[in-house]
């Protein structure tokens, strides 16, 4: 999961990408990047970090033009420090080409191959974005040959790569001298939107992982880019767009709007805020059959995703609602931090209880999901601190049984305190007095309902069913040796900058 972003105007964008991307800052904090472009020629700067810290004044300045993409970083392929993994990747030929892209391909060891035996193109990173770059590139030049490049052939490019390429992908790249394009994988897994705002020179149009971007820069949310579709939006701003899949069929993941993506976000014509309230009515009703709710004093949530499912369970219940846990927010999101150390290590800093909030009560703790449960297991322990008589956890997820190979920071099972066990078996490891989990179906149909036009979910991670249909045990266990090889954050060198168009590396 990242974050991306990008705009084409007829004024400088190098502040509204920024902008963009702080409002995009919850769906990747490992690293930062933006790319601009003046005529042909690209400016480039990216580095480890949060947004705040990657951009400073100067490199702002080095940032001239009037089209631009960016992004934020959360790995799921490559290496999590390594900061020439950190996008946009860039490649020279044809044209001059940038691209971001949010998600996770199934098949690039075999296209990394693929490229280097057939296409003549190499691959220098671990990441499965470089790969993706180098295939739009070859097949851009390929519709492209002898003929000008226009949007037709822009277009005829894109299917192709639907059919080499597998897994999610979002994607938006420059084409230099010619204009932007964005593209949703033929699933639709992972999210993008795109909208308008006129300004004093013209429309100008901004394509994002999530609507929020969109409005909190100005911009009027016009549509979602359809799972397969892609639009390309020239240099003299007008909009094309092309279904370029065969089949396609809407399949949001379901992680997006449990825990990934802002309340304040629009999803695919879902209410991410809408889905999560619903989710606290389905709980609240699961955990009416499990155990009477007059064993509950109080329910606190666990800040900040859970937050309007735990309200309309403790409405739906009856009984009081409390904050109790006050979250730092200068720490990050421990689900999305690199490496089980770190993430350990940061659950104190990130949360205090109140205790008077638990002291002699039987307490209902509310998470958006519990998926390594060793942030429960210290939760848990620090309401048991603060003086609660009982604790009682409830999930507003399913149980995280199975690996993720679409974007999000769980792919192998041994991870997954779900995975090959008992609910009492669960209970008992994250030390609670009882846990009530989500319903899988009765999810589903909560969120399917905002939405008619959805058919399904991209929901493996609980129950099984990897929607690209093209997934194996060989594809699990490379990803558990890509992670297996990644180094410790204590073995990482002292962070570098890296920049394009003139500049050095900065300090």
């Amino acid at each position: 999961m990242c974050g991306i972003v990008g705009v084409i105007s007829k004024q400088p964008v190098n502040q509204l990408i920024y902008d963009a991307l702080l409002l995009l800052q919850h769906r990747g904090q490992d690293a930062a990047g933006i790319v601009t472009m003046q005529g042909t020629k690209c400016f480039m700067h990216k580095a480890r970090g949060m947004v705040r810290d990657v951009f400073r004044t100067r490199n702002m300045r080095a940032l001239p033009g009037t089209v631009g993409l960016g992004q934020v970083r959360y790995p799921t392929a490559g290496n999590a420090y390594s900061e020439e993994e950190a996008q946009p990747f860039y490649v020279n030929a044809p044209f001059g080409i940038v691209l971001v892209h949010n998600g996770n391909l199934t098949n690039a060891q075999a296209l990394k191959k693929e490229l280097f035996d057939v296409d003549r193109r190499h691959v220098n990173t671990e990441s499965d974005t470089e790969v993706l770059i180098n295939v739009l590139a070859h097949e851009l030049e390929q519709a492209g040959r002898n003929l000008p490049l226009t949007p037709e052939e822009v277009f005829k490019a894109v299917a192709v790569v639907h059919k080499r390429v597998k897994g999610s992908y979002a994607v938006v790249a420059l084409i230099a001298g010619f204009g932007l394009l964005a593209f949703r994988d033929p699933y639709g897994i992972r999210p993008l939107c795109f909208g308008a705002a006129v300004n004093g020179d013209g429309k100008e149009y901004m394509v994002a992982s999530e609507s929020v971007a969109l409005e909190g820069t100005g911009h009027h949310l016009e549509r979602d880019v359809a799972p397969g579709e892609a639009i390309f939006i020239d240099l003299d701003g007008k909009l094309y767009a092309r279904q370029c899949a065969d089949s396609p069929t809407l399949n949001p993941c379901m992680f997006e709007f449990v825990y990934l993506a802002r309340p304040d976000s629009v999803i695919d014509g879902v209410s991410v805020y809408q889905a999560r309230l619903n989710m606290g009515v389905t709980l609240a009703q699961r955990l009416i059959s499990t155990m009477p709710p007059s064993a509950i004093d109080v329910v606190i949530p666990i800040p900040e995703s859970s937050r309007p499912s735990a309200m309309q369970l403790a409405q739906k219940i009856g009984k009081p609602y409390r904050e109790g846990f006050v979250k730092n927010r200068y720490v990050g999101r421990t689900f999305i931090m690199p490496g089980q150390g770190v993430r350990k290590k940061s659950v104190r800093q990130k949360l205090n209880a109140i205790g008077v909030e638990f002291k002699g009560r039987n307490v209902l703790l509310v998470d958006d999901s519990i998926v390594r449960g060793t942030t429960s297991k210290e939760i848990v322990q620090m309401a048991r601190d603060a003086g609660a008589n009982k604790v009682y956890m409830a999930s507003a997820a399913p149980p995280v049984r199975f690996p993720n190979v679409y974007g999000i920071d769980m792919p192998t099972s041994e991870e997954l305190i779900a995975h090959n066990r008992t609910l009492e078996e669960i209970r008992a490891y994250i030390g609670a007095d009882a846990l009530i989990y989500q319903d899988v179906e009765a999810m589903k149909r909560v969120v399917a309902a905002l939405n008619t036009n959805i058919r399904g979910f991209e929901a493996s991670c609980f129950d099984g069913v990897y929607v690209t249909g093209d997934v194996t045990a060989a594809d699990f266990e490379t990803m558990k040796a890509q992670r297996a090889a990644q180094p410790d954050e204590e073995d990482v060198p002292e962070r570098s900058r890296l920049a394009l168009g003139g500049q050095g590396p900065q300090a």
